[in-house]
């Protein structure tokens, strides 16, 4: 069961501590998950259009609560059709966030990586993971099937003996929270040059 820290969703911090510049800074951390459930809670109940949603979470909407709502559409929790807001469920959210569909990550992914932006793209690729909710086995086992499947493990220029031990190696960045944009936005520019 992945876990969901209820983030900030100005800086994604699951702390009183915001980053700087954070637009809910000075907003404790109980404010925030309150945000999240009251929108989790309504929904929970059955799906239902946005002007109905701030209506039900009883006329205290607020900047925040738009804001986690927000992040729970970018996080594939909560998807509109039709106009009516609905929460996923877990299958039907992983499936969605398995495959990233937005660049610089998409690229990598799609192409794999190429020596000389490896660190960088396995490191994304773990950090995105991480990033959308998926439990560290699932990210495992994904990142494992990607490095076969895009050939990237064939290509060679790693330093561990398979897959698998490279993976592992990199546990430290799903688990410390790092950011991806950064290392994908370096190593696509990498792949595009090579692949």
């Amino acid at each position: 069961m992945p876990y969901f820290g209820y983030p900030c969703p100005g800086c994604r911090t699951t702390n009183d501590l915001h980053e700087p510049g954070c637009r809910f800074s000075g907003t404790d951390w109980e404010s925030v998950e309150k945000a999240y459930t009251d929108v989790l809670a309504v929904l929970s109940a059955e799906p239902r259009p946005e002007p109905a949603l701030r209506e039900a979470v009883d006329g205290r909407w607020s900047g925040l609560h738009a804001a986690a709502l927000s992040q729970l559409r970018r996080e594939h929790r909560v998807r509109e059709s039709d106009d009516v807001l609905e929460l996923l469920t877990p299958e039907e959210r992983k499936e969605r966030v398995s495959t990233p569909t937005h660049d610089p990550i998409k690229t990598i992914y799609e192409k794999g990586s190429v020596p000389g932006c490896h660190d960088n793209s396995v490191f994304a690729l773990i950090a995105w993971y991480e990033m959308v909710g998926l439990s560290w086995d699932e990210t495992r086992e994904h990142v494992v099937e990607w490095l076969h499947e895009t050939g990237t493990w064939a290509r060679g220029g790693f330093e561990e003996s398979s897959p698998e031990q490279l993976v592992d190696s990199k546990r430290h960045v799903y688990e410390q929270g790092y950011g991806w944009k950064e290392k994908a936005t370096a190593a696509k520019s990498i792949i595009d040059r090579n692949v």
